[in-house]
């Protein structure tokens, strides 16, 4: 199944100005507290990490818990003095890794 992803940053950003960049992941982040239909506990499954890179450099990490809603909604504020591609990266349990990319343009 698809990840739904939605990444929002300006385009063009100006140089050198901070500048709002907000990711949002469509993920249940199950807790594992929770009984399902069958009397069983519904296993743990949440994103554990969320990273932003520009050209390689971490301009933006978070660990992430159980107390974080599904579909996590994630926004930082980035200064950049050159254009570049920046690697958004979410892991978490079960093997779960999803990775986007955009390019950054500054005006």
């Amino acid at each position: 199944m698809a990840t739904r992803v939605l990444i929002h940053l300006p385009d063009p950003a100006p140089r050198g100005q901070v500048v709002p960049v907000r990711v949002t992941i469509g993920h249940p982040m199950e807790v594992g507290l929770r009984w399902n239909g069958d009397g069983n506990m519904t296993p743990r499954n949440i994103i554990t990490r969320f990273e932003c890179r520009l050209d390689g450099a971490l301009v933006f990490g978070a660990d992430l818990y159980q107390a974080v809603a599904a579909n996590p909604y994630l926004a930082f504020w980035l200064r950049a003095e050159r254009s570049g591609t920046l690697v958004f990266t979410w892991t978490g349990d079960y093997g779960f890794r999803h990775e986007e990319r955009r390019t950054l343009n500054l005006a």
